[in-house]
């Protein structure tokens, strides 16, 4: 999982702007985008599974996020008795925030700025995945250096 709702493979208690999201970001590792077209034709948006249970899975790459490098080896497992024996990754709590405010859209910003004020990331940690963050732009670099100082 790659989109916020990854913040459930390291928080169980979640503050509200974290909680708002009815559509989990899907990426299987390594596809092409082949598989990520069967998870929207399956479970997505406007699916059947999304008429019986309220939310839905949106099917995306890894590329579609801008994430630090060595994010794969952060990964953190989430299963649980609810996800039927299937073991999903779930983005690192700084790694996922960086992505966030990459993203900068506001609803993103308050997802970012929620973590921080429940201390859920390490300003530090945040600095340093940043730094090891590449392609973004420096007036975007600056306004994220901004939210993580606070």
């Amino acid at each position: 999982m790659i989109g916020s709702q990854a913040v459930h493979g390291s928080m169980s208690a979640l503050p509200p702007e974290a909680e708002r999201s009815i559509e989990i970001d899907v990426a299987i590792l390594d596809d092409d985008g082949r598989l990520a077209d069967l998870i929207d034709g399956s479970i997505g948006e406007a699916s059947m599974f999304h008429e019986t249970f309220g939310y839905y899975a949106q099917g995306v790459t890894t590329a579609t996020a801008v994430l630090p490098s060595g994010w794969e080896e952060r990964l953190i497992r989430y299963e649980t008795a609810n996800t039927g024996g299937a073991t999903a990754l779930c983005l690192d709590l700084h790694d996922l925030w960086i992505s966030k405010a990459v993203a900068h859209r506001p609803k993103d910003l308050e997802f970012c700025r929620a973590l921080l004020r429940v201390q859920a990331v390490e300003r530090r940690t945040l600095q340093d995945r940043l730094a090891a963050t590449a392609d973004i732009p420096d007036e975007l670099r600056t306004s994220i250096e901004d939210l993580i100082s606070g």
